[in-house]
């Protein structure tokens, strides 16, 4: 049984070089069924631990995702010259 846990670990591993080619949508997925299999509470703690930190590698994956599109999105804005292309800036109120 511990042989088992190790090979988990080591897809897991595997799995984090190869979620950089990962879509959001496949990784948003894979992070939801995480989730649902951790709130279920029938996970063996070794398992449970093993999917939180797949979980978290598809966390931070989801997150340079956005902010990639984040980056490359942008406004079009009325001026006075007509429409004008400005890059997209997430407001912060204050």
């Amino acid at each position: 049984m511990a042989n088992n846990g190790a090979g988990k670990a080591e897809a897991a591993a595997t799995g984090e070089s190869g979620a950089a080619e990962m879509s959001f949508e496949l990784a948003m997925e894979k992070l939801e069924t995480i989730v649902a299999k951790l709130e279920s509470g029938d996970v063996p703690l070794e398992t449970a631990i093993e999917l939180f930190q797949e979980g978290m590698t598809l966390s931070r994956l989801c997150g340079q995702k956005l902010e990639q599109v984040e980056r490359r999105i942008e406004m079009l804005v009325e001026g006075d010259s007509g429409p004008q292309r400005k890059p997209f800036t997430a407001s912060k109120e204050e």
